[in-house]
């Protein structure tokens, strides 16, 4: 070997070493968290933050962990297993409730993301038309929902706004959200009460239509799910917080600008096993662009009907449990 290519490989061998240093002294640096979810369209600056090196850019390294039920994703925060929750907003308040000292930071990220569907051929357009499809007939529908969740409720806020009698419509209660769609897919239910992309998909594939949505029901701001972390998180380690929220804020600004480029991070992620046509529709159907500010009026408003049909207990108001500071604060720059 000559002395040139001897030096060369000696040079070249201490520039990799010192990349693998750099390397290693970047991931020293960063923060680990973890981060429990659920799958529904207003997740996607999540997954896009974590895909996408914007938790990285803001010194964390998150891993991300999946729940198939909310009350699992609760009590791992509440059990310290996980330092942010993205869950149902419905579900801080029962964790609260059961003396949690939990605090929701942001929504999650998206609106109108809950929608109810109705089949093809039922040619309903609105929740106004499903009344009058009930007066007209007999027969009852099925609406496949949650029990005692968001889901059911904006049902039961839109009965309650058209006088529509529960007692004349199915509700079919899963436990798995996987399996509504497909017993609504399979014909075996008449409506869906469902979130985005999965009603999309129906929209798409089986030519469902769209009889109102969680922005319509309630508020454009009313978010589906939230970002919650333990009260000590919050007070102790702002600034994870802070970083963590600055993450989403650089995927919802990505998304809000290329969908295109997000859906096919999405779509090669395999978050929500939809194509990124679906994807890109979902985003496209939104009332407004993606922003972490939720109307907690709104969410008041809806924990209230849910304590009145007897699902929680507790004196727990959103105003207790809502601290939006920090993103607010980021929001205005």
């Amino acid at each position: 070997m000559n002395r040139f290519f001897s030096r060369s490989m000696r040079s070249l061998s201490a520039f990799s070493i010192g990349l693998l240093l750099a390397s290693n002294n970047i991931a020293a640096e960063l923060v680990k968290v973890k981060a429990g979810h659920l799958v529904a369209l207003d997740m996607a600056p999540l997954f896009v933050a974590k895909e996408n090196g914007c938790f990285i850019k803001n010194g964390l390294d998150v891993e991300t962990v999946f729940f198939a039920n909310p009350g699992d994703n609760n009590a791992a925060l509440a059990g310290g297993a996980i330092d942010f929750s993205t869950n149902p907003f419905t579900l801080p308040f029962f964790a609260a409730n059961s003396g949690v000292p939990i605090k929701v930071v942001a929504a999650a990220g998206g609106w109108g993301v809950m929608e109810v569907i109705a089949q093809k051929g039922l040619e309903l357009d609105s929740m106004s038309a499903l009344k009058n499809y009930i007066s007209a007939n007999d027969k009852k529908l099925k609406i496949a929902t949650l029990q005692g969740d968001t889901l059911e409720l904006i049902l039961t806020r839109e009965f309650e706004k058209l006088g529509i009698d529960q007692n004349d419509v199915e509700l079919v209660y899963f436990n798995d959200l996987l399996a509504m769609v497909e017993a609504f897919r399979s014909g075996q239910t008449d409506l869906l009460s469902h979130i985005k992309p999965y009603t999309t998909e129906m929209v798409a594939s089986k030519g469902a239509t769209v009889l109102t949505t969680n922005a319509k029901t309630w508020s454009e701001t009313t978010p589906n799910t939230v970002v919650s972390v333990l009260d000590s998180t919050l007070t102790k380690r702002p600034e994870v917080v802070e970083g963590y929220l600055k993450g989403l804020i650089c995927a919802a600004d990505l998304i809000n600008k290329d969908p295109i480029k997000a859906a096919g991070i999405l779509e090669k992620g395999t978050y929500f096993r939809v194509g990124s046509d679906v994807l890109l529709s979902a985003f496209a159907s939104a009332p407004a662009p993606i922003s972490f500010v939720p109307d907690i009026d709104a969410v008041q408003s809806v924990v209230n009907d849910l304590s009145a049909l007897g699902y929680i207990k507790g004196e727990t108001k959103a105003t207790d449990i809502f601290d939006l500071d920090i993103i607010k604060k980021l929001e205005k720059r």
